[in-house]
């Protein structure tokens, strides 16, 4: 199992690689077509960005996992990045009506404040228990 999570990992790095060339093409883009001030480009380039940093989160949870260390707060981390990702990228004009809209923004409000608690929770135990001793 370690071994296939190992192999993972290092797939996670092949993505991450296509995903900085990808970034790198869109910045391209962006400034050889002069759309580097539409609000909607910058925030398909951010957009990118928050995956990258998603796909780092991904393989800091495998490889701390094949060492066989705590990966709870690495995966609620990765949890924020990617809420905050649809937060950036939220359009009111992707939903049929302003009550599908509000709710779907309540939600992913009170799933990011859900999971920054759960991130200051489970960085508040780990930290009681580095200093616990058996």
């Amino acid at each position: 199992m370690r071994w296939l999570v190992l192999a993972t990992a290092y797939f996670t790095v092949v993505l991450f690689i296509i995903g900085v060339f990808d970034l790198l093409l869109g910045l391209w883009d962006l400034f050889t077509s002069g759309e580097f001030t539409d609000p909607v480009a910058v925030v398909e380039l951010l957009d990118t960005v928050l995956l990258l940093l998603i796909i780092v989160e991904v393989h800091r949870t495998l490889i701390a996992y094949a060492r066989d260390e705590p990966v709870v707060q690495i995966v609620i981390g990765a949890a924020i990045i990617a809420i905050s990702r649809e937060i950036i990228s939220f359009r009111i004009d992707a939903f049929e009506t302003t009550t599908d809209a509000l709710t779907a923004a309540g939600g992913f409000g009170i799933l990011l404040i859900g999971l920054v608690i759960a991130y200051f929770v489970v960085q508040y135990i780990e930290a009681g228990n580095s200093g616990y001793k058996q």
